[in-house]
């Protein structure tokens, strides 16, 4: 495993979305490090995907995206809870790769234990592959927030670390993104979430729920 330089990540969303399964994440922190390997993600092509956040323009809110590529884009996701993005392209394109789930490997018991800790202080795991298996969860057991908004995953000696396999990490799978609306949501148009082949901890695939017409009050 390497730890690419920036130019890894300067190239079309959908190829560092591939390139990224199979890689490994780590986040240090005062209370430890949780690494864990990336099993599957969904690509976001800024101002030229209906489904990105960042369709419509810059905001306050993905600043990010719009930055160098190489950097964490975290976001909080309804008030609840954070994802974690790469970013990719050249400056200013705003495109971006969601870590969907992945499988934590430590380092060490300490790792999975920290992971684990962090998981069950905000719900229930059923099981070691439920550790990170969401893109919530995933940003839990590696303890990540708004505070990583920017972080820069090129840096070795950075608090939040990414390294790539030298060699393909098996069978990827691609299929429609997952509680996606609308065009951006069409497995034709849009086929941009990908997984590795049998492996227990990607997430479970749900359609974008259609929400039911708000009725304005009657007047009497």
């Amino acid at each position: 495993m390497t730890v690419p330089a920036r130019q890894f990540f300067d190239r079309p969303v959908v190829d560092v979305a591939r390139d990224l399964l199979g890689a490994t994440l780590t986040r240090r922190t005062p209370q430890g490090a949780v690494t864990l390997r990336i099993t599957e993600v969904e690509a976001y092509d800024g101002t030229n995907d209906p489904g990105s956040h960042a369709f419509r323009g810059p905001s306050r809110r993905n600043e990010t995206m719009f930055g160098e590529p190489g950097r964490l884009y975290v976001y909080r996701h309804l008030g609840l809870h954070y994802c974690a993005n790469v970013v990719c392209g050249p400056d200013g394109t705003a495109s971006a790769v969601l870590l969907r789930a992945g499988e934590v490997t430590g380092p060490g018991p300490d790792g999975v234990a920290l992971a684990t800790t962090r998981r069950l202080a905000s719900g229930v795991v059923r099981a070691e592959r439920d550790l990170a298996r969401g893109p919530a969860r995933l940003a839990v057991a590696l303890g990540l927030d708004l505070s990583d908004d920017g972080a820069d995953v090129t840096d070795p000696e950075g608090a939040v670390v990414l390294e790539v396999p030298e060699t393909p990490s098996g069978t990827v799978l691609s299929g429609p993104r997952v509680g996606v609306s609308g065009d951006g949501g069409r497995a034709d148009l849009y086929p941009w979430r990908f997984w590795l082949d049998g492996e227990p901890t990607v997430s479970v695939y749900r359609a974008a729920t259609k929400r039911p017409p708000t009725r304005r009050p009657t007047r009497t």
